[in-house]
């Protein structure tokens, strides 16, 4: 059976009895280490994810310059070719 926090094999009385809430301090810094490797891996990705959205903007940027200059170039091509 599932406790109140879906923990398998921790019934849901176990902080009826011994410490009043169910953890100790070596739980409670286990638990924040946890947090604290977590919110470090989100840090990274975010970082990550930023750094990928500003090339990806380059890249965008860079396509539409390439794209625009190529126009440019047939359009120049079709103006001499009919004169």
């Amino acid at each position: 059976m599932s406790g109140p926090n879906g923990d398998l094999g921790v019934p849901a009385e176990a902080g009826a009895e011994g410490e009043e809430d169910g953890f100790g301090e070596a739980e409670y810094a286990a638990i924040n280490s946890m947090l604290d490797q977590i919110n470090s891996c989100l840090d990274h990705l975010e970082e990550k994810n930023d750094h990928l959205h500003a090339r990806l903007q380059e890249l965008l940027e860079s396509n539409r310059q390439t794209r625009l200059e190529f126009q440019q170039q047939l359009g120049e091509a079709s103006s001499d070719a009919t004169h």
